[in-house]
């Protein structure tokens, strides 16, 4: 029984653990003739590698990743693409005390009841080191979008971390790529600085929320009840480790709208019919409207703190735990490439998907 691959048509496995000699993913269902290289793919592992500000856990990872198969002179062949990334800053070592004792807030307990064994090394295959695999997944996902559906833009951001949310109002695009929390509002940049690095020196950590936009979506991806775009999205958010919630569009702010309020209103433009707003988020009945697509997930505070927490160990016995490594303060922060590499995947899923069904193009016109 496999449980590690996800997608219908362009389908994903990843494998491997954080302190394993590598990890990876095995990508199965690209369209041949798409160009893709390792420097292509390693612009997005880039974005994600941890150890680039004092915010990041200081794991030094150059995340290089090798194309082992399913590409010819910079061209996909249509075959299983292997992708292999290099574990070289392990210290497992640093988990040596804890091989015995369930770390709270962490999958330990529940790997251990599942199976009956677990590698304490950095949390295996539940720690965020998997999410380099899928990264890596989406950077082909991308080159096929970038040739299939070349007016899609995938854009992830934070938008809170801990209490502290964004001000809308200072929303600035070019700001994300400016400072080390991806987020689109300087003011909220040097207010987060100053409160992760206290929580950072006193061995805390704190949680955020990711939201990612994907535009120029053409609409008609997705498909009623069981295959909907919005189900698949939502449980490839929810898929990346720490994530504890999920949202499309209004999400959970829509139970406080009324009917007048929610309802996306709609005139005719030059090119078709054109939304007057977007509380459902790009999404209606499971299908692309054609408007941005927007998607939000919750992480958890990272579970590995120096301060002591209340456990048991292996033999039933009390116990009191602090976690040693290095880990991020704020795991929020590298989840933004992570929620941008799964959107293209669901994506470029979704438009395969499509375009087995239906054809090239929306088949329902307009005026």
């Amino acid at each position: 029984m496999s449980l590690n691959t996800f997608g219908h048509l362009f389908r994903v496995t990843t494998w491997g653990e954080s302190h394993g000699p590598a990890l990876g993913a095995t990508v199965d269902g690209c369209p041949p003739g798409v160009e893709v290289s390792e420097a292509a793919i390693q612009r997005w592992l880039d974005r994600r590698k941890p150890g680039q500000s004092k915010y990041t856990t200081q794991r030094r990872e150059a995340d290089a990743v090798r194309i082992l198969s399913g590409t010819y002179e910079g061209q996909t062949t249509g075959t299983p693409i292997q992708l292999m990334i290099e574990n070289t800053d392990q210290r497992s070592k640093d988990y040596s005390e804890i091989a015995k004792t369930f770390r709270p807030g962490h999958a330990d307990i529940t790997y251990w009841q599942k199976y009956g064994i677990r590698d304490p090394r950095g949390g295996g295959r539940s720690s965020a080191r998997e999410t380099a695999a899928r990264v890596a997944a989406g950077g082909i996902a991308r080159a096929a979008l970038a040739a299939l559906a070349p007016e899609v833009r995938i854009t992830g951001y934070m938008v809170q971390m801990g209490p502290h949310r964004i001000d809308r109002a200072r929303f600035d695009a070019a700001e994300i790529e400016r400072n080390p929390f991806w987020v689109p509002d300087t003011q909220a940049a040097a207010d987060w600085a100053v409160y992760l690095d206290d929580l950072r020196k006193s061995g805390n950590s704190v949680g955020a929320v990711v939201e990612v936009v994907a535009q120029g979506v053409p609409p008609g991806l997705g498909a009623p009840i069981y295959a909907k775009l919005d189900t698949d999205l939502a449980a490839a958010m929810m898929s990346i480790n720490a994530v504890k919630g999920v949202e499309i569009g209004e999400g959970m702010n829509a139970a406080a709208l009324t009917g007048v309020e929610n309802a996306d209103e709609m005139q005719m433009g030059n090119d078709g019919p054109r939304y007057l707003s977007n509380h459902a988020g790009g999404i209606l009945g499971g299908i692309s409207t054609g408007q941005d697509v927007v998607v939000r997930f919750a992480v958890k505070p990272t579970s590995s703190i120096l301060t002591p927490r209340r456990s048991v160990t292996l033999s039933g016995e009390d116990t009191e735990l602090v976690t040693k490594g290095r880990h991020d303060p704020c795991v929020g922060i590298r989840a933004v490439p992570v929620g941008e590499a799964m959107m293209a995947c669901v994506l470029l899923d979704h438009l395969l998907l499509h375009r087995g069904q239906v054809g090239a193009g929306p088949r329902g016109r307009i005026g």
